[in-house]
C-alpha cells in the first residue's frame, strides 16, 4: 500500500493545524506549526480562497492524513458508513477510530499512529488473547487490546508508556497501565473525536 514518504510536518502546515503525526515532537516548540504556521512552498504565505470543491477536498485530505489511511481505504470506510445506520459522516469517524493502530495510539502505547502501525505489524499486540498484526483491524465494543507477553520488555513501548502517562485516554477506552492493556468500553461517539473536521463536507464530496 502506498504511503506518504515526504516530511510529515508539511502535511500539518498545509492543513494549517496540528495533526499530531510526529508524536512527542508535536507537543514541543520544535513543531513546524509553532515555528512556521503557513503552507509549505514558495507561495505558502499567500492567502488562497478555496472553492466549494477545494474546501471539501481539504477536509477529506486532512482526515486521511490524521488517521494515516490511503484513498482506497478511506473510500472503503465511506461506503461502509453509507450502508450503516446513523449519520454517514459520524459513522465514518467512528469506523476510523475503531482501527487498531488508532486504538494503540489512543491508549498511549504508540507515540504516533505511524509508530503504532509499525509496532502492530511487528506483532507487538493482541486482541482478546490473539495476535493481530493488521493495523487496519477494526475493534468492537468489549474487545481487549494488550501488549503481547513476549513484547512487554520492548524499550519503545516502555518509553511510550512513561512519556504518555499523563495523556488523557478517551472515555470510550479503559486503560490498564500495569498490565499494558486496554479495553473498548463502547464505540467512539462524535464528541470523542478531537479532530476539528466538518465531516458533512466529506459526505458532500463523495456524494457528487
Amino acid at each position: 500500500m502506498a504511503r506518504y514518504k515526504d516530511e510529515q510536518c508539511r502535511i500539518c502546515r498545509r492543513e494549517g493545524q496540528k495533526l499530531f503525526l510526529k508524536g512527542s515532537r508535536c507537543y514541543t516548540d520544535k513543531c513546524s506549526i509553532s515555528r512556521r504556521n503557513y503552507a509549505p512552498g514558495q507561495n505558502g504565505q499567500k492567502k488562497k480562497k478555496l472553492s466549494e470543491y477545494g474546501t471539501q477536498l481539504r477536509e477529506k485530505q486532512k482526515t486521511k492524513a490524521f488517521y494515516g489511511v490511503s484513498e482506497k481505504q478511506f473510500r472503503k470506510y465511506f461506503e461502509m458508513a453509507s450502508n450503516s445506520r446513523g449519520k454517514t459522516g459520524e459513522v465514518l469517524l467512528q469506523i476510523l477510530e475503531r482501527r487498531l493502530d488508532n486504538v494503540v495510539y489512543r491508549l498511549g502505547y504508540g507515540s504516533s499512529r505511524a509508530q503504532a502501525r509499525m509496532l502492530i505489524t511487528h506483532g507487538a499486540f493482541e486482541v482478546n488473547g490473539h495476535k493481530v498484526d493488521i493495523p487496519s483491524y477494526l475493534v468492537k465494543s468489549g474487545d481487549e487490546i494488550s501488549v503481547r507477553e513476549i513484547r512487554k520488555d520492548n524499550k519503545v513501548i516502555k518509553a511510550n508508556v512513561e512519556e504518555n502517562s499523563a495523556r488523557p485516554v478517551p472515555e470510550w477506552l479503559q486503560k490498564n497501565e500495569s498490565k499494558l492493556s486496554g479495553k473498548v468500553i463502547r464505540l467512539a461517539e462524535r464528541t470523542d473525536v478531537d479532530l476539528p473536521v466538518e465531516e458533512h463536507l466529506i459526505v458532500e464530496l463523495y456524494s457528487k
